[in-house]
Formats: C-alpha cells, sequence, structure tokens
C-alpha cells in the first residue's frame, strides 16, 4: 500500500510538471523595430560655425568669436502618429556635446524604437532638476560642466566661450554660461546673499521633425543648433551692457533662456 502511494504522487507531482510546461506561453516576439543616430550640427549666420574667427556681429552690434562650446540635453521624447510617447532613455537619458570632442557629436540611441511614423522630437535643454545632481559624473569631458555648489550645484547647461570687441574695439572674454540662477537679498551679489535658485532648463521642441522607423534600419537625424539666435529673438543681447559673465546674473539668464526656444532646428533626415 506504501508502494502504491508513492507511484501515485509521482503520477500526480509528473502530471502537475508536464502540465505547466504545456500551459507556459511561447516566447513574446519583439515588435518591428529601428535604431537612431543624432547628429549634432553647429552654424552661425546659417553657415557652419568657424572657430575661433571674430567674423560674426550679434543683434546688438558686437563683433564677436567662438572659440568653446560645450551643452547637454536629456529626456528625448519621440511622439508617434498614433498618439504614442516613446523616451530616449534605456542606456541614457542626458547627452554631452563639446565641438572639441568630435565624438559627443553624435550619439548611437541605443533604445529600439518600434517602426513607424512619429510626428515630432522634443528634449529638455540641460537638465531637470530631479536629476542635475553634483558628482553623477566624475569622469571628464561631462565632469568639466560642474556648477558651483554655492550657485546651486549640478552641472551647466551650456558653456559658450568666445571673445567680443567692446566700444575701444579691444578684445574681451566672454563666458556665455546657462545653468541654475540664483536670487540675492537686495541685489547684493555675494553667496550668502543668496535666498533661492531658478531651473533655467527649457523644453525644445524640434520644428519638422516628423520621421519614420524602418525595422532593422537606423535613421540618422541632424540637429542643428543655430549659434546666433542665443542672442537675439526675442531679446538682443549686448555684451557691452551685460558684461562678459552671467552666471551669477539671473535676468541676464534668463534672456538666454527665452533666446533658446527657436535656437535648433532638424537638418536632414536620412
Amino acid at each position: 500500500m506504501k508502494v502504491l502511494f508513492i507511484r501515485l504522487l509521482v503520477l500526480i507531482v509528473l502530471g502537475i510538471y508536464f502540465g505547466s510546461c504545456h500551459d507556459e506561453p511561447g516566447p513574446v516576439m519583439n515588435p518591428d523595430t529601428g535604431r537612431i543616430r543624432f547628429k549634432f550640427l553647429h552654424y552661425a549666420d546659417g553657415k557652419p560655425l568657424i572657430e575661433d574667427s571674430m567674423i560674426y556681429v550679434n543683434s546688438a552690434g558686437n563683433p564677436y568669436e567662438v572659440n568653446e562650446l560645450m551643452y547637454f540635453i536629456s529626456d528625448v521624447r519621440l511622439s508617434g502618429s498614433d498618439g504614442v510617447k516613446k523616451n530616449i532613455d534605456e542606456w541614457k537619458d542626458i547627452h554631452y556635446a563639446d565641438i572639441e570632442i568630435p565624438s559627443t557629436l553624435t550619439w548611437e540611441v541605443f533604445d529600439d524604437i518600434p517602426a513607424g511614423t512619429y510626428d515630432s522630437i522634443t528634449f529638455i535643454f540641460g537638465i531637470t532638476a530631479a536629476k542635475n545632481k553634483s558628482f553623477m559624473f566624475v569622469n571628464y569631458p561631462e565632469a568639466k560642466m560642474m556648477w558651483p555648489d554655492m550657485l546651486g550645484g549640478g552641472y551647466h547647461y551650456m558653456m559658450i566661450n568666445g571673445k567680443w570687441l567692446d566700444p575701444g574695439h579691444l578684445k574681451q572674454i566672454y563666458n556665455f554660461h546657462l545653468g541654475i540662477g540664483q536670487l540675492y537679498k537686495s541685489n547684493v551679489i555675494k553667496y550668502d546673499s543668496i535666498y533661492a535658485y531658478v531651473q533655467n532648463y527649457f523644453s525644445v521642441n524640434l520644428p519638422g521633425s516628423s520621421f519614420t522607423i524602418q525595422k532593422d534600419h537606423t535613421t540618422e537625424i541632424e540637429v542643428i543648433m543655430n549659434i546666433d539666435s542665443w542672442f537675439k529673438t526675442p531679446h538682443d543681447f549686448d555684451f557691452n551692457f551685460w558684461g562678459g559673465d552671467i552666471m551669477q546674473n539671473q535676468p541676464a539668464m534668463r534672456m538666454a533662456k527665452e533666446n533658446g526656444a527657436d535656437v535648433f532646428e532638424v537638418g536632414a533626415i536620412r
């Protein structure tokens, strides 16, 4: 009787095992997907930027040149024609671009993008307050973008460094740096006078950014920054008025933020 009981128990267990195996769903087939490659280009006055050359004049009449340019974009979102939104965040959601480091000017996005038609691309210029934390980047080159803790911490959104000609035709250095702003008691620019911080990142909706993702194909999208637009529309930025440093000058950074609304456009999509 005991042996019979054991045999019955074994048969029941085996039946449950094979039954459960039979009921398991088959492998889930991934939808057709492709990839995206962003290529970052930098223009001034409608043509590719020529660095270290005093050949540009902004809308305020300041002759200027660009020596360095580096910035972050983050939280890229693709909006499908069917209303579905896809965030670029499977591998990294913050990208650093630097005109002195060619490898940073191409972003091979890791994410698999479902095939189909997309109406628009949006992203954050800079880094949101929730993510912009000091020491999250410990390696070069991102680490050099550190924003001082006493000024709000985290990282610069952008640095444009160069020179302009003052009214006496002397070259002056400018550091057009955008990041977290500060409000000062009685407008006294001292660290111990800061009573509030201002987030100056902003959302960019790329005009004309509709595109199609094909199965097993990488779509390359050119993202163009028009550098001269930082100094115009809706505000004429005058270096002679604001001076060469704006990172402790929230009114100047607010102007830069508002001018940034139309800085980017889409180039070729292939």
